[in-house]
Order: C-alpha cells, then structure tokens, then sequence
C-alpha cells in the first residue's frame, strides 16, 4: 500500500480528493492536514510515502513544507496540485525536490497514478508547464522574497525588522534590491510581479 497525507486548506477539496484516491486499491490515506504548519507537525511522527499538498496555504506554504521535508524526511515524496500553472512556482518546487506537479484540473485516475509513479522513482510534471519550467527565472535572493512578501501583505519595514529579526536599513535594502531588480516604482508594484511570476 501506498501511504499517502494530504495537506490542502480547502476543507471540502481536502476531503473530496481524500475520497476519491481512497477509492484506489493501493492507497491509503493516513494523514489530512488543513494547512502546512499542522502538515509539519503531523508528518514529524507518522511520515507517509507521498505527501500531496496545495501551494498556497495558511502559515507554512507547500513549497516550504517540500523544503523542510527535503532537509527532514527525504524520503518522503512531494507532490504538489494546485491551481498555478506559474513557470516560478515550478522551478522552485523542482528545486525543492518536489516530484510531481499538477494542477487541480488533472483527472482523479491520472492523480492516482501520478501518485505511483513518483513511487517509482519517476518525476511528473503538467505537460502544460513542462515546456515552460526554466523560461523565467527568479532574480529573488531568498532574504528579498521574505521581506517583499511580508511588506506586500501589509507590514511595515519595522514589523517586517521584527519578525526577521534583522535591522530597519537591512530591511529597507532588500526590499530596494527586490524593486530594482523587478523594475518596479515601489514595492506593492514589486510584490505584484513577484507574485504573478509565482516568486513568491
């Protein structure tokens, strides 16, 4: 048997793609977790074979929760679904482990057998994404896309100092950094084209 979690913070979806793969033979379902932060701690004692997560959660996004898998629980297999068919969310996914990537689009049976195949040792990607994985790459330093994302949902250079724990000017750099290096006239402008790149 295939042991499989999920992560998704739609609770409905969460629960109709738990019924539909539990329909398959060869998989259980043994964890469902509604945003990364609880995934994390879940998977921490009960690690699964697969993990299969959304991108945008909640707290600990599914790009984050490959990365601490990565470096925690490597043998645990990510696959994401989602609804970003953004060339950025791709190759961050791909440089985080991830073995499959899928959009919510994708039919239940190829879900189950995107699931084996990674099993397998195979990697599996939207075919319409695989032609596009390394057309755009990311200029961002990490450093630059932690603080345009906390300053785009809102906080202040001194918030964002805090929750970093670095200092106002450091702070004021990367977030200068970030708009010049996306040609932006401040940093709401360069938060939205981040985001759009799937930089974010």
């Amino acid at each position: 048997m295939i042991r499989l979690a999920l992560a998704e913070d739609q609770r409905l979806l969460l629960s109709a793609i738990a019924s539909l793969l539990e329909l398959e033979s060869d998989i259980e379902v043994i964890g469902r977790y509604a945003d990364g932060d609880s995934a994390r701690a879940g998977l921490h004692d009960n690690a699964p074979d697969v993990v299969l997560t959304d991108i945008e959660m909640p707290g600990m996004t599914g790009l984050e929760l490959a990365e601490h898998l990565k470096q925690e629980q490597p043998g645990v297999r990510v696959v994401i679904l989602t609804t970003f068919a953004r060339p950025g969310y791709l190759r961050r996914a791909l440089d985080a482990g991830v073995r499959a990537y899928l959009l919510k689009e994708t039919p239940a049976e190829a879900l189950a057998d995107a699931i084996r195949r990674v099993v397998a040792g195979e990697r599996v990607i939207a075919p319409e994404l695989a032609l596009t994985a390394f057309d755009s790459k990311d200029p961002l330093t990490e450093r630059e896309r932690q603080t345009l994302r906390l300053a785009g949902e809102g906080s202040s250079n001194t918030e964002i100092a805090q929750q970093l724990h670095l200092a106002d000017g450091t702070v004021r750099n990367y977030l200068s950094e970030a708009m010049s290096k996306l040609n932006a006239d401040n940093r709401i402008e360069a938060y939205r084209i981040a985001r759009d790149q799937g930089w974010l």
